[in-house]
């Protein structure tokens, strides 16, 4: 067996963005030659041995890279990107004018290379929140009118039970399904947390009664000082999901009934102002800290909200690290065994930027 590099796996996935880019074209071209007749999506489906409705997606999304997304396309030609990733950008803008969707293009395609798909899909967001902030009000309210569940049939028995929900009431719902999953397994319940999730969901629709207490779901929704009271309309950041529209925010943080933490951020530096402690009994401080900084897990790439996290020393108790906001990151369950796995090493700076090396000797950022 040959021996293998990161190196060539990079230039191999670069490779194939830039074939993907080539692809994107073409579709377009003969779309565009066959003036977009209905049945193009039929026959690329049949070139291509996939269905008309992904066929459909490919086009649609061919015309918009050529179209309106141009420095996006530069960029999956210069293999930053591949066709994914650049969907990316795609869908969010999909409902943008042409000539804001070209905006948000040339604003985000320079920082696209070197990003997760979860992570350039917020970036666009964002950028749309800034250039179109009143639009972002009308586009989340207009979503959230069309709300609803599916029922999606899948194999051996099974099938996926799916809503489209306003994001905080989502999360909101994870996290009170999590919670009453974890007390269970704490209890001694041998299923797994996956299974538990599940079970405690279809308990929770199917019941006319929980059986158990309902303890409020903490969520952490971050908005600055300024647009908490009204004289500014920047995106607040809900943990785990990404930008909210400022009215959004607004009506979340001052609902009498909310379960929501809301967190007031700097708005020059987003560190915390207040965390929201006259509606809960505080946990550790030092633990309350480090997750309302964090957000998410600290691991590129990862974007499980902090407050589902394990904390962990960067410099280990038994080396003398001390269990302080200066030694303590969030990691996801996952990501905190990583970090413990032979040749990786973990490194908090002054600044709060934690320094990721690989086993491979790649260094990244986690700012």
């Amino acid at each position: 067996m040959g021996e293998g590099s990161i190196e060539r796996i990079q230039e191999l996935e670069r490779h194939i963005a830039r074939l993907q880019a080539l692809q994107v074209r073409e579709i377009a071209a003969y779309s565009s030659s066959r003036g977009d007749a209905g049945d193009v999506a039929s026959e690329i489906a049949l070139t291509l041995s996939i269905s008309e409705n992904s066929a459909r997606i490919k086009m649609t999304l061919a015309r918009d890279l050529v179209d309106r997304l141009p420095a996006t396309l530069a960029a999956m030609s210069r293999g930053d990107i591949d066709v994914y990733k650049a969907s990316k950008v795609a869908g969010p803008t999909s409902v943008l004018s042409d000539v804001l969707a070209r905006e948000v293009d040339a604003a985000v395609a320079d920082r696209l290379a070197g990003r997760d798909p979860s992570s350039i899909r917020r970036m666009v967001n964002r950028a749309i929140h800034k250039l179109d902030p009143e639009g972002g009000a009308v586009r989340a309210e207009k979503r959230r009118r069309e709300r609803r569940v599916e029922l999606m049939h899948t194999d051996d028995a099974m099938a996926t039970l799916a809503a489209d929900l306003p994001a905080e009431v989502a999360s909101a719902a994870y996290a009170r399904i999590d919670r009453r999953a974890r007390a269970l397994r704490n209890a001694g319940d041998e299923r797994t947390m996956d299974q538990l999730r599940a079970d405690v969901f279809a308990e929770l629709l199917l019941s006319n009664h929980a059986g158990t207490p309902s303890a409020k779901a903490e969520i952490f929704v971050h908005l600055d000082l300024a647009t908490l009271v009204g004289l500014a309309n920047n995106p607040a950041e809900l943990a785990g999901h990404g930008p909210l529209p400022a009215p959004i925010a607004r009506a979340i943080a001052f609902d009498p009934k909310s379960t929501w933490r809301r967190i007031i951020t700097d708005p020059h530096t987003g560190a915390p102002i207040d965390v929201g402690r006259e509606r809960y009994r505080p946990p550790a401080v030092t633990a309350d800290h480090v997750k309302v900084r964090d957000r998410e897990c600290r691991f590129p790439t990862c974007h499980r909200p902090a407050h589902y996290t394990d904390l962990d020393h960067v410099v280990p108790r038994q080396r003398n690290g001390e269990t302080n906001t200066r030694n303590l990151i969030g990691l996801c369950r996952r990501h905190h065994r990583v970090k413990h796995t032979p040749g990786w090493q973990f490194h908090l700076t002054d600044t709060e930027t934690v320094h990721i090396t690989t086993p491979g000797g790649h260094t990244y950022d986690s700012p």
